[in-house]
């Protein structure tokens, strides 16, 4: 790989600890970075007692800023006051305070003499003018200075935009873009110093057009969420309860500054709110964060302010079916036909919103972005999409669709008479991409994706369109899975089943991958290249079809099955490494666990969570908890570690990331977090061609203590309390109990020495007694038919 310039951050501070300051502050945190949170001074009593408040504040946010819990103590509390000298050992300061201009240089003019000589100073403005912001900046911290901006949550979404100005040194920008990637796990995408930059101009501009036509086209907010959700590829979100959940104040805010800012954008008359919406806001109905906003829920339910009918009715997102067959057309070429000649009010919607969004952001284009892949990442990273506006724009035909878009600017249809772009419509225009490179029209070409040596690591990042990835070469290949490598000496597994579920024919094929790598290869790694999750477990499908049809020598068969691979994984003459990422859960975490190492993405949730169906972990993972307490060489330590091993099988608790994953002991010490999703299976090949160069041997089998009868009595007294105090249910006390013998080695004298095939054993005893009972297979059914647990 080619050397790299590395910016080294070893300490961080963030300046203001609102909502964005406090979750940025726990991001740095999590990444490993000590970090120091600044706000104003108390009047009176703890002068820290503001950022005090603040940090209590991301214990309760949802979804969870802290990577686990008790993060938050990490963070140092500091005030303008008394603390301005702890700055000068930072090596990166990020200002969040409010977007006021005055504020911000007002502060700057207070700490820039306490920034160390080599620091970067950055703003996380959503939208004020970098140029501006730095004018009040001492000479010799302009180059250091520009804009970051993270978007909320800050730990979730993957979009940070990086703002220049003038004067900020290049050379820094790119060090910082390398570290934003690795280090925080962040998409970069550089915006020009416009207002409110690339994602939000564009993507509040959507959300405008969105209300202007819903009060033309007189549809509710509802409805117009059923439409611009899901069924066009965005989030569940959608437009309205995007609002609510930015927050109505917070949303006029942004629209007043396009307003003021904007003055000579063809766009400027759309750049405000309805009337209806600015009464929420005096009202308080602020949104989400004040429980009540466009929508808010009700002892009835959710219930939706009707700006048509001016108060609040039960929601109903329902479209018509004639609306939704067309919004279903696998061919976007049909789909925006069908949308564009359908007088249905909702077929017209769906296509001025588009129409809309494609004309401003073409006419937009070179002034606010480089390329029409990074208004396209903009959109996908910030706000959610499945797909770009110009990806869309370019799969439904580009020329026709232009053609389309004319016809209305002429006709006084559409919101601005400004002409598309003289390129957009240019008959030998290629579209938007053009053989994996993007379209950049202040130079008329089409130019490739950053070249900086850290998107090296990237060996499959998300592509746009025409982008295409190199798929590896194939070495064996089923309808379950598939070995394959890419040129090199790592031999790759890849689930091919729906949410990689696991089944025989998986388990066969993993097992057929590693006598194959341990004859061709340095090593084998299990790694998902399609979706977001590493797997779900088990198919419980094809276990409810055997205990349906009384077949149990199928689940016998199954659990055998796992219990043999988990062991080649770990016996394996060739390390095996599990690279996951998203869900990784009950059979995913146990052969996990079975490797010689994981590599976890910073967003894994994994853990044991087999009785929720009603049955207990079988593929090796209660004999691998037991296991590992075992090592605890503190005075009772052995059952202590024991009894919260049980309790997290017994609860079903599933990390809430890598880091979290460690604490739980799902992961080892000597695993690895890694921060970009897409930097994985890069990290993981890596590790694996580290441990085969190391002269790797397969561990040694040994015996191990069990806690035996005494054990399981002390587990048992818990589970009788849970019940007694009918915290639990008579099922799930007997699969507590089923838990509690295999996790102690069985009813055997304490301290037993025992190896890993006689646990097994009892864990497929315990899965055959609890499988073929009528309430275990009602819980498996209804896992099946609802997504969730049934607690019978």
């Amino acid at each position: 790989m080619v050397n790299e310039s590395r910016l080294i951050i070893r300490k961080a501070a963030v300046l203001g600890a609102g909502v964005m300051g406090a979750q940025i502050a726990a991001h740095l945190t999590s990444a490993g970075i000590p970090t120091i949170l600044y706000d104003l001074p108390a009047q009176s009593g703890n002068k820290n007692a503001i950022i005090n408040s603040a940090l209590q504040s991301l214990t309760k946010l949802k979804p969870d800023p802290l990577a686990t819990s008790g993060m938050q103590a990490l963070i140092t509390p500091a005030n303008y006051d008394s603390d301005l000298a702890l700055l000068g050992s930072c090596d990166l300061v990020i200002e969040a305070i409010a977007e006021r201009l005055d504020y911000k240089q007002r502060l700057y003019q207070t700490i820039s003499p306490h920034l160390a000589k080599n620091a970067i100073f950055a703003s996380n403005t959503s939208g004020l003018s970098i140029q501006e912001l730095a004018e009040q900046l001492p000479h010799e911290l302009k180059p250091r200075f520009c804009g970051i901006h993270f978007f909320n949550p800050p730990r979730y979404m993957k979009l940070v935009e990086l703002i220049p100005h003038e004067k900020t040194d290049e050379t820094l920008l790119s060090e910082l873009e390398t570290f934003l990637v690795t280090y925080l796990g962040k998409g970069v995408v550089y915006a020009k110093d416009t207002p409110n930059f690339i994602a939000n101009r564009i993507g509040v501009f959507g959300m405008l057009a969105a209300l202007h036509h819903s009060r033309e086209l007189k549809l509710s907010p509802d409805k117009v969420d059923g439409l611009t959700g899901p069924l066009i590829g965005r989030p569940k979100s959608a437009t309205f309860r995007t609002m609510d959940v930015v927050g109505l104040d917070t949303m006029n805010h942004v629209v007043q500054t396009l307003k003021q800012h904007l003055t000579d954008d063809p766009w400027n008359h759309l750049f405000q709110l309805p009337d209806w919406i600015l009464q929420l806001i005096e009202r308080g109905a602020l949104g989400q964060k004040a429980q009540a906003g466009i929508y808010k829920k009700e002892k009835t339910g959710i219930v939706v302010y009707d700006f048509h009918e001016g108060n609040y009715r039960a929601a109903d997102s329902t479209i018509d079916p004639q609306i939704l067959a067309i919004l279903t057309l696998k061919n976007p070429v049909e789909r925006f036909a069908a949308l564009h000649k359908s007088e249905h009010p909702q077929a017209q919607f769906i296509w001025r919103i588009f129409r809309d969004h494609f004309h401003y952001s073409a006419y937009h284009l070179e002034a606010i972005a480089q390329t029409t892949r990074d208004l396209d990442l903009c959109m996908r990273w910030g706000y959610g999409w499945q797909q770009g506006l110009f990806e869309t724009w370019q799969s439904g035909d580009w020329h026709k669709i232009a053609k389309l878009i004319s016809q209305d600017i002429t006709a006084g249809k559409a919101l601005s008479k400004q002409p598309l772009p003289a390129w957009a419509t240019e008959l030998d225009f290629n579209g938007a991409y053009l053989q994996g490179k993007a379209y950049a029209p202040a130079k008329d070409v089409y130019l490739p994706r950053e070249g900086l040596p850290v998107y090296q690591r990237q060996l499959f990042p998300e592509l746009v369109l025409t982008e295409t990835a190199d798929e590896g070469k194939t070495v064996f290949e089923t309808d379950a899975i598939r070995m394959w490598t890419q040129n090199d000496n790592i031999a790759i597994v890849s689930f091919k089943t729906k949410k990689h579920t696991i089944c025989v024919d998986v388990l066969a094929g993993i097992q057929e991958a590693i006598a194959r790598a341990e004859k061709d290869f340095d090593a084998l790694v299990l790694w998902q290249r399609d979706g977001a999750d590493f797997s779900f477990g088990a198919n419980l499908k094809i276990v409810n079809e055997a205990l349906q049809t009384k077949s149990s020598d199928k689940v016998e068969k199954t659990v055998t099955a796992f219990h043999e691979t988990a062991l080649k994984l770990r016996y394996a003459a060739i390390p095996t490494v599990a690279a996951i990422r998203g869900m990784t859960l009950g059979g995913a975490c146990e052969l996990s666990m079975h490797t010689s190492k994981i590599v976890a993405a910073f967003e894994t949730y994994i853990g044991l969570v087999e009785v929720g169906v009603g049955i207990l972990p079988a593929g090796g993972g209660t004999k691998e908890l037991a296991m590992r307490a075992a090592k605890c060489t503190l005075p009772g330590g052995h059952f202590n570690q024991l009894k919260v091993y049980f309790e997290q099988i017994a609860m079903a608790k599933v990390s809430t990331s890598g880091l979290d994953a460690k604490k739980l002991n799902y992961l080892q010490t000597t695993d690895n977090v890694v921060m970009n999703n897409e930097e994985l299976l890069f990290v993981a090949k890596k590790q694996a061609q580290a441990l085969a160069d190391s002269g790797y041997h397969a561990p040694l089998p040994y015996l191990f203590p069990v806690l035996g009868k005494p054990g399981i009595a002390n587990l048992m007294t818990w589970l009788i309390n849970m019940r007694e105090g009918e915290f639990i249910s008579e099922h799930d006390f007997l699969i507590g109990s089923k838990i509690a013998e295999v996790i102690c080695g069985g009813k055997v004298d304490a301290f037993s020495m025992v190896d890993e095939k006689w646990l097994l054993r009892l864990e497929l005893n315990a899965i055959m007694e609890l499988a073929q009972t009528a309430k275990t297979i009602d819980r498996i059914k209804y896992m099946l038919e609802n997504g969730k647990p049934l607690r019978n």
